[in-house]
């Protein structure tokens, strides 16, 4: 229980703030805006379920991936820290957009936005992709990884709730506290990155030093 509550903690932190909807609510309610409140909701019920089963998804068949196209655990925690770490990066300077969308194609979108773009790759990205996947090698027991796929649920409830409430959310904290809250959570995320970044290049060093 010592090591599960941590990693608990660990994983809902680092994929709450890599999934980071407080900085998909602005973005959300543009293209929801020609919607009414039901329809709205609809969206959002729609596109946190779509991004939570793609998650859940890659991480549990990541080892067969990682298998299946001979990928070794510690390159792919490698990779996950350099685009875990640019995208916190991005944060840091507020200037974090999952999505560039052109004017014109938000209608087209608002069709079906639940999928694409909301579900992925804004709510469901490759930073969140890789770092579930490195989190689910790093759970070493069964009780480890139920609380990385609780912490997974967990998320995407918590992210329909902001997005269910995004209007009044996005009007009580302002753009500032929206900025600054987003550089807070970019620092979270580089440090992070790093962690990951040396926890998969350590082993590979030694391997070719042995070598």
């Amino acid at each position: 229980m010592e090591t599960v509550l941590p990693f608990a903690l660990l994983c809902f932190t680092s994929l709450f703030t890599i999934t980071s909807p407080l900085s998909i609510m602005p973005v959300f309610l543009t293209m929801t805006q020609s919607l009414d409140k039901s329809e709205r909701n609809g969206v959002a019920v729609r596109s946190t379920l779509v991004a939570c089963l793609a998650l859940l998804l890659f991480v549990l068949t990541g080892q067969f991936l990682f298998k299946f196209f001979g990928i070794s655990t510690d390159g792919f925690r490698v990779v996950g820290g350099i685009i875990i770490f640019r995208i916190g990066f991005d944060m840091l300077q507020a200037r974090y957009t999952p999505m560039n969308l052109r004017r014109e194609e938000i209608k087209e979108y608002t069709k079906d936005i639940s999928v694409a773009p909301l579900g992925i790759p804004m709510l469901c990205g490759p930073g969140a992709i890789a770092n579930a996947i490195v989190l689910m090698q790093e759970a070493h027991s069964f009780e480890m990884k139920t609380a990385l796929i609780v912490a997974i649920i967990f998320v995407y409830i918590v992210t329909f709730l902001l997005l269910r409430w995004a209007g009044q959310l996005v009007k009580f904290i302002g753009e500032t506290g929206n900025n600054v809250m987003m550089r807070l959570m970019g620092l979270i995320l580089m440090v992070i990155a790093v962690e990951c970044f040396v926890s998969g290049a350590r082993p590979i060093l030694v391997g070719i030093i042995h070598s």
